[in-house]
């Protein structure tokens, strides 16, 4: 006799970025663009700060909260980036992961019946936590091709029971960030209620033409309101470290905790001590917009004069390409006749949403290395 198994989550297969990575195995010549994992190596000297780490016995359990170094330097960094001064010992916490912290966030702050205004498209986690909480996404369209919050129907859709509001700047798929006019509505619309602010912030510093990154941290109302979740694997180009950060008023931060204790305690002990260390060095993360910019025009430029239209990004690690007014198919099909007759990989836009859907787009990511952008991009122009 077979056990009877009642899903939690019967609504969830198999993310996007599994079916691409096993599907990819199949085609090895094809240039991948589809995951938003750099290609190239970390500087040299962070791995041998690991590996000074290690030799020097840091390699048993760290603090739950997270070493002191780390700690110590992430608040500064905040404050003289954003102006705000978190507490070292109660407000900030280092986890093994920005999708750990995501999840402690949530699950130590929502309850049944709550509900969670978040935006779509948008990065597929965020909709799963919720639901396992027993709460209720409550979900705002983003409309292509500018991918614009309309502050008004976020307005119209809170209610008594609205306990957080879900942001992403810069945003995972669609390349936007939040301007100071989207910071001004939000303001307003969550003053003088309970309303907790998720802002995950993963791609701080991968901020385009000019644009400040306009964090949580830096307007004290929504500060004292926010909880800001941001990773190292992302400013670091390591995300297979899988550290991230995670900072918030003492209240909020008290009650993260009593979760995060209970899933993995804590985050990687060497990798933390190498992190403090090259923090030191700002100069690195301070270039990154410029960095990773380039890279962007390098994948924009080189498929100038083909038949995609290119939606504008300005920040993380994605570019958006249109692709329906000369292909009348699904995204998954375009996505798979990439693949299989162009020879490049790409993740279909409509698997950002809940229930997914067909958009005529397709993501791409420009966190490669040069020429693999260029080889890519040159196939991309003649399909």
């Amino acid at each position: 006799m077979s056990i009877q198994v009642q899903s939690k989550m019967p609504s969830v297969g198999t993310t996007i970025f599994t079916v691409m990575v096993d599907l990819l195995k199949q085609y090895p010549d094809v240039i991948g663009l589809s995951q938003g994992a750099p290609n190239f190596m970390l500087a040299p000297e962070m791995m041998d700060s690991v590996y000074k780490a290690m030799q020097a016995g840091h390699n048993q359990y760290a603090p739950m909260i997270g070493i002191e170094p780390l700690r110590q330097r992430m608040v500064e960094k905040i404050e003289h980036l954003y102006g705000h001064r978190y507490d070292v010992d109660n407000e900030i916490t280092i986890m093994p992961s920005a999708s750990e912290a995501i999840y402690s966030s949530i699950a130590s702050l929502v309850h049944s019946g709550d509900e969670i205004i978040c935006f779509e498209p948008g990065f597929d986690s965020y909709i799963p936590i919720i639901q396992l909480q027993g709460a209720i996404p409550v979900i705002v369209e983003l409309k292509a091709p500018k991918f614009d919050i309309d502050w008004d129907q976020v307005k119209s859709l809170i209610s008594p029971k609205t306990r957080m509001i879900i942001l992403n700047s810069p945003h995972n798929p669609t390349g936007r960030i939040l301007t100071e006019s989207d910071i001004d509505a939000l303001m307003v619309l969550t003053e003088n209620t309970n309303i907790i602010i998720l802002s995950d912030e993963v791609y701080e510093h991968m901020v385009f033409d000019e644009e400040p990154h306009r964090s949580m941290s830096r307007y004290p109302s929504l500060a004292a309101r926010s909880i800001v979740v941001t990773s190292f694997g992302k400013t670091y180009q390591v995300t297979g470290w899988r550290v991230g950060c995670c900072v918030a008023p003492a209240e909020l931060m008290e009650q993260i905790r009593l979760v995060h204790q209970f899933l993995m305690f804590s985050a990687n002990t060497p990798i933390q001590y190498a992190l403090a260390e090259v923090l030191e060095r700002p100069d690195f993360y301070l270039k990154l917009g410029e960095f990773f910019e380039r890279k962007r025009d390098i994948l924009i430029q080189g498929i100038e004069g083909s038949r995609f239209e290119v939606i504008p990004s300005k920040g993380g690690f994605f570019q958006l390409l249109k692709f329906d007014h000369f292909m009348p198919c699904s995204d998954m099909d375009m996505v798979k006749y990439l693949i299989t007759e162009v020879g490049v990989g790409a993740i279909p836009v409509g698997a950002f949403y809940s229930q997914p859907r067909d958009t005529g787009l397709i993501r791409l990511t420009f966190a490669r290395d040069d020429e693999t952008l260029r080889i890519g991009a040159e196939r991309l122009k003649n399909a």
